[in-house]
């Protein structure tokens, strides 16, 4: 753990944690909304993020991104974007139902589909687990991930997630059911990965 003993040493905290190896998470911006709410209406990539493949308008989808990423609450979400010059938009990520006395929250995350498969989603997974528990002080972070996702099962696995059950035959999708896969890593695991 960082100690902050100046104002230095707090700028270089606040400048490093969250960002990756390839990829930093920082506030969404009114310009990212178009192509957020683009994302959040592909009716392809929902089947692989709810149960329910039901796109939302452009308006509500913009409403709802802006909501949560407002971060005026426990639940905080960001943009993800490249550390390229200049950077790309890549997708989004949060942490949402932080209880103080349970110390535990659920991650989602959503890459636009171009950008999936380039090591995006582990990165800014390996981020945002750090953050919850270095700067929310979380003990758990949980998250659930359909068991045909298996790019984002390995992603997790990557952050230090453990399978630790599944909610069986939940996902309805073209007549055929599916698991849920239940994940979680808590903040002695990730310590140890340190």
């Amino acid at each position: 753990m960082t100690e902050l003993t100046d104002v230095s040493a707090a700028f270089g905290y606040g400048d490093s944690i969250l960002v990756g190896e390839q990829v930093r998470l920082r506030g969404v911006r009114d310009d990212d909304l178009p192509t957020l709410a683009k994302w959040e209406m592909d009716a392809g990539r929902m089947t692989t993020l709810t149960s329910w493949v039901a796109p939302p308008s452009e308006a509500a989808a913009k409403e709802r991104i802006a909501k949560w990423s407002a971060n005026e609450t426990d639940d905080l979400g960001f943009a993800i974007e490249t550390l390229d010059n200049p950077p790309v938009l890549v997708g989004n990520i949060g942490l949402w139902g932080a209880r103080a006395k349970d110390r535990c929250a659920t991650l989602g995350i959503a890459l636009g589909r171009e950008h999936v498969g380039r090591g995006y989603g582990t990165d800014a997974m390996r981020v945002i687990v750090g953050y919850g528990f270095r700067e929310m002080g979380l003990h758990r972070i949980q998250l659930s991930v359909a068991p045909f996702n298996p790019a984002g099962i390995r992603a997790y696995e990557k952050a230090g997630f453990v399978e630790e059950g599944r909610h069986r035959e939940s996902v309805l999708h073209d007549g055929r059911w599916y698991d849920e896969v239940l994940m979680s890593i808590l903040d002695h695991e990730w310590a140890a990965r340190r």
